[in-house]
């Protein structure tokens, strides 16, 4: 986007990332358990502390909303026409049981639908970014980038379906058994839309509980490589954003 430096934002997510190895590389670390049951690590705070005073200095006109961040009330995200959505540790499972298979998500949201996404696994060292409208690629440890463009599987072939690793449902099993499946690919964290994005996977179906900031940068990145996301109950509905609700329907990732 012509108003963003979107160089200064890649950087943002590579800067959070180290933070988050500084934590992760230790021997040891302390997790918490929120309100919700979901684990927290002084990894998640760090990373939200570094892209929230990069954003701020990077575009201090655009609000954020974060994981880590203040709740803040419906009434006041109204008046949002576009603002930053940050996970700022997706995957924290998976950064506990060490499987490196852990992101920073940032994604801009415009009028309700996310523009551009950055997702970074600092443990891989690759990057993914897509911008709507432009182009989406990847970025691999040795510095080489390559294009995202989904595919869809070819005739009589059966899909490459994306699974959760540490989320798995009734209602995902009972789906899989309406499609031709030829292959279970299985990866945590926003990656899940990555490796629909390159083409790796032809689809991810989401039959469990998932948040607006879980998703917004993976859909941005899907969308720019020629994807969708849309939701299982309007096959023709993206996923929407800023609800009142921050919890997502079920969904469904594809070319």
């Amino acid at each position: 986007m012509a108003d963003l430096d979107t160089d200064a934002l890649r950087a943002l997510a590579r800067r959070a990332g180290a933070a988050i190895l500084e934590v992760y590389n230790r021997p040891d670390f302390g997790v918490e358990t929120k309100e919700d049951n979901s684990p927290l690590t002084e990894a998640d705070r760090r990373s939200h502390e570094v892209i929230d005073a990069g954003l701020r200095a990077l575009t201090p006109d655009i609000p954020i909303l974060s994981e880590e961040g203040r709740d803040i009330p419906y009434a006041e995200r109204q008046q949002w026409q576009r603002f930053w959505l940050v996970d700022p540790l997706d995957g924290t499972k998976e950064f506990i049981k060490r499987n490196g298979e852990f992101t920073v998500n940032i994604a801009l949201i415009d009028r309700g639908r996310p523009v551009l996404g950055v997702i970074y696994a600092p443990a891989l060292d690759v990057l993914y970014f897509g911008e709507l409208g432009g182009e989406a690629w990847k970025q691999d440890a040795a510095g080489t980038v390559t294009p995202l463009r989904v595919r869809q599987p070819a005739q009589g072939e059966g899909h490459a379906v994306v699974k959760s690793r540490s989320h798995p449902s009734g209602e995902l099993a009972a789906f899989l058994e309406t499609i031709e499946v030829a292959d279970s690919v299985p990866v945590g964290s926003s990656l899940k839309f990555c490796v629909v994005a390159e083409g790796r996977a032809t689809l991810y179906p989401r039959f469990g509980p998932t948040m607006e900031w879980d998703t917004g940068a993976g859909q941005a990145i899907v969308e720019a490589a020629g994807g969708r996301v849309v939701t299982v109950e309007d096959r023709n509905q993206p996923l929407p954003y800023n609800k009142e609700n921050l919890l997502n329907g079920f969904f469904i990732v594809s070319a």
